[in-house]
């Protein structure tokens, strides 16, 4: 036992050193989408590729293999709910897919998906494809190839959803993801027929840049966020970046005739943040207990924070009051019943950043249908802007006017991150569920919220998600703390009862 405690240690040594490494991929991957200038894209490429190589090279050696052998079968991860047996066990996975690709190949994907990013930004802001769609096929090219180097059944989709949903398949989300779209289109008939329709002109007015920065900076730190442990910035597209111990940071972007983007997306980026805060990666940098269970039950808090909470008519009792301060102008003679109305409002639209509760999940089943597609080769790069069209149309009843609004407007495909958009619609599924059950545990969580009150829900949140990290598998974190199985259910009854309330049907 002594010997395996040794061995254990080692182990975690060695991953702390990776960490370590990673986390300088991690500021430098922050830099190049804040503050680089452009003209060190091709440096950052090469800085990046170098780091991920190095990286990768550490986590594959022999001897992380050798130590990991001899604690699998020791008495030290005998029983697999302990944190001992959850660290060898993630480790073991990530070891087995990371040793199946070749060094070079990681390499040349960072140092592509790095330039690739900044080609977006400006195909984006142009509405280009045909400019970007050189270094998308680059991308496309290079993911399936890590795909034939993981392994797969079934099709080469499920090695890359794997990479953030660790144990799920393409086969195991589709039938819900099907439940869900039925029921969605069924309750967005309902919203569209309703006797009531709120004024989305309220939050469609001028709101002072400035003046919205303070209001999300205020209610960030109100909700839990730390600014000595963290920062705020602005990007083209938002997103957290878990740097390491006592280093979290949070973008938004603003729009000056807009007030809910950068509102719910700080929010958004908060609620991640809180989660990544609420790990103990003091103890267990580097380690899986040190890291989240999944992208799944990490959008879990970025959506609760942003919807359940952000959207809920008991947090804007507290806050309204300070927004009507803030924003005289835009807001003089609104009440809080029309403000609340406004800001969660129904009507598809083409950013799926900007989209309501009701009509986001479409967006993302959207990129999964198209992602599928891609992955087996049944859709070509050049093809991508007419399909994303042709079934935009379809879903959402609207004809896309340019490709910013369309196929250009994420990130994710110019990052390389194939098989990340469903976790994404597997966030909003948890976050019902845990929210219902976080209602529970807090019978007066509501009335806390209208006093300003919100350490009760970010406790309740650390206490059973944020501490176990990956301890656990989603799929086990959210029957351990709901005593249910993922469901499409709890997601389609909030919303039923959200807007019932609001549109009056």
């Amino acid at each position: 036992m002594a010997e395996n405690n040794k061995t254990y240690e080692k182990l975690t040594k060695k991953c702390r050193e990776i960490a370590l490494l990673a986390s300088c991929e991690a500021v430098l991957g922050w830099d190049e989408r804040t503050y680089m200038p452009r003209a060190g894209a091709q440096l950052r490429a090469d800085q990046l590729g170098l780091l991920a190589g190095m990286v990768h090279e550490k986590f594959t050696s022999t001897e992380l293999g050798d130590w990991l052998s001899e604690l699998e079968g020791s008495d030290l991860v005998k029983e697999n709910g302990t944190p001992e047996a959850a660290n060898v066990r993630e480790t073991r996975h990530r070891y087995d897919k990371e040793a199946r690709l070749p060094k070079d190949l990681v390499e040349e994907f960072t140092r592509v998906t790095t330039l690739a990013q900044g080609e977006w930004v400006t195909a984006r802001q142009n509405s280009d494809f045909k400019a970007f769609l050189p270094w998308l096929e680059k991308v496309v090219d290079l993911s399936r190839q890590k795909a034939e180097a993981y392994g797969y059944e079934g099709e080469p989709y499920n090695a890359l959803l794997d990479d953030y949903e660790p144990g799920a398949t393409v086969d195991m989300v589709s039938e819900t993801f099907k439940l869900l779209r039925n029921d969605l289109v069924i309750l967005l008939k309902k919203i569209k027929e309703a006797p009531r329709q709120p004024d989305r002109s309220i939050v469609e007015r001028p709101y002072n840049v400035d003046l919205q920065k303070v209001f999300g900076e205020s209610v960030a730190a109100a909700i839990g966020f730390s600014f000595d442990s963290g920062r705020l910035d602005v990007t083209t597209h938002p997103f957290c970046s878990g740097i390491g111990p006592g280093d979290t940071r949070i973008t938004t972007r603003y729009n000056p005739n807009r007030i809910n983007d950068a509102l719910f997306g700080i929010m958004h980026e908060a609620g991640h943040a809180l989660y990544e805060m609420g790990i103990d990666k003091k103890n267990n940098f580097g380690m899986p207990t040190g890291e989240s269970a999944s992208l799944g039950i990490h959008e879990s808090q970025s959506r609760m924070w942003e919807n359940q909470v952000g959207r809920s008519k008991e947090f804007w009792n507290y806050f309204y009051p300070q927004a009507q301060r803030i924003f005289k102008t835009s807001l003089s003679g609104v009440s809080l019943d029309d403000f609340y109305g406004s800001i969660n409002a129904v009507q598809p639209s083409y950013i799926r950043v900007e989209a309501d509760e009701a009509t986001y999940n479409l967006h993302i089943l959207l990129r999964f249908e198209l992602e599928r597609a891609i992955m087996k080769g049944d859709l070509k790069p050049t093809d991508i802007p007419g399909e994303w069209n042709s079934r935009f149309e379809k879903y959402f009843g609207l004809k896309v006017d340019k490709d910013s609004n369309g196929c250009l407007q994420d990130v994710h495909w110019s990052s390389g991150l194939f098989g990340y958009f469903p976790t994404y619609t597997l966030g909003n599924l948890y976050s019902a569920l845990f929210f219902n059950q976080a209602k529970k545990d807090i019978p007066d969580l509501g009335d806390r919220f209208s006093r300003g009150e919100f350490k009760t829900m970010v406790d309740w949140l650390r206490e059973n998600i944020h501490k176990h990290g990956a301890r656990y598998r989603a799929n086990l974190l959210c029957k351990r703390v709901t005593g249910e199985e993922l469901s499409h259910q709890p997601l389609v009854d909030y919303m039923n009862d959200k807007y019932a309330g609001i549109y009056g049907f």
